[in-house]
């Protein structure tokens, strides 16, 4: 069976101007690829291109892509072949954005519609055109970043966790269709990593000041989480889920489903509390300033 698919790669990566992303294409850089830089923001993808330039390891190439618009996940895929030199081998299907703080009923049509665009139906895109190059490559890997939320369905972020569950759920579907191939799936489920997320999206003021709390005492960093997420899938691993309290949260769902909601609903009620604590020390997280509007969000990995 073919291993080491990150290593010397024809590789895509969305949402790669930052955070996850970002991680990404810099160790595929490092790994030999030729990657292909992804991005709503095409400063910050030029801006990872540099970077790997400086690092004198890999190729990188920046281009624009709203992986909500279906038209240019499709320029994306049809320019792939050429400015990677051959079919996409490995794709990276990362662009996201944070949405929380609301309950259903109180989310509203247009934000629903919003979270669901960039983080399911970019996916469905982004796997849907690329997968016949990756089978073309007969050696090709994908990877969707979904999070812990696919699983854990947390109250006050039903837009998130539904669009994390659909994506879960398309690429173990994918995994199962492409069962006896050399081309390797693997999903993405970590709780808290340390990017701009939270900041980018939109999340209201008292869970901000929970998810930024989290992110600075429990989170991974995005270059940790990358590493691990490339090297499972050289292996052929399904799922990634590189924290203890994901684990355990994967586990407590499935083995003690009352108690697990029950416990979910009572965190969320005194969730509000424990945010006035956790803010009188919190300090800046180095979050990159937000954006909201259509064309300037920026998509990041969760």
């Amino acid at each position: 069976m073919t291993t080491r698919r990150s290593h010397d790669a024809r590789a895509v990566v969305t949402g790669a101007g930052s955070g996850i992303g970002r991680a990404f294409a810099l160790e595929l850089a490092r790994r030999g690829s030729r990657v292909l830089c992804a991005d709503i923001d095409i400063d910050r993808a030029s801006e990872t291109v540099r970077m790997i330039d400086d690092a004198g390891r890999g190729e990188a190439t920046a281009i624009f892509c709203d992986v909500a618009d279906v038209d240019d996940l499709r320029t994306l895929a049809d320019r792939a072949p050429d400015l990677l030199g051959g079919p996409t081998s490995l794709m990276i299907n990362n662009a996201g954005v944070g949405i929380g703080g609301k309950a259903v009923g109180a989310i509203g049509l247009d934000d629903w519609q919003w979270a669901l665009d960039i983080n399911l139906r970019g996916m469905v895109y982004g796997s849907e055109l690329f997968l016949p190059q990756l089978r073309e490559s007969r050696r090709g890997g994908l990877i969707n970043v979904a999070s812990a939320a696919a699983f854990s369905a947390a109250p006050g972020m039903a837009a998130y966790n539904v669009g994390k569950a659909g994506v879960l759920a398309l690429s173990e579907t994918i995994a199962a269709e492409l069962s006896g191939t050399d081309l390797a799936v693997t999903v993405l489920c970590p709780t808290f990593v340390q990017t701009n997320v939270a900041a980018d999206g939109r999340i209201t003021g008292e869970a901000m000041k929970v998810a930024e709390a989290l992110m600075r005492r429990t989170g991974r960093s995005a270059e940790q989480v990358a590493r691990q997420t490339l090297d499972a899938n050289d292996r052929g691993r399904l799922y990634v889920v590189p924290q203890f309290d994901a684990k355990a949260i994967w586990l407590a769902k499935r083995l003690m489903p009352r108690t697990y909601a029950f416990g979910a609903g009572l965190l969320h009620r005194i969730q509000p509390q424990l945010a006035v604590t956790r803010s009188v020390t919190a300090t800046s997280t180095g979050a990159e300033t937000p954006t909201t509007t259509a064309r300037k969000r920026i998509p990041e990995g969760v």
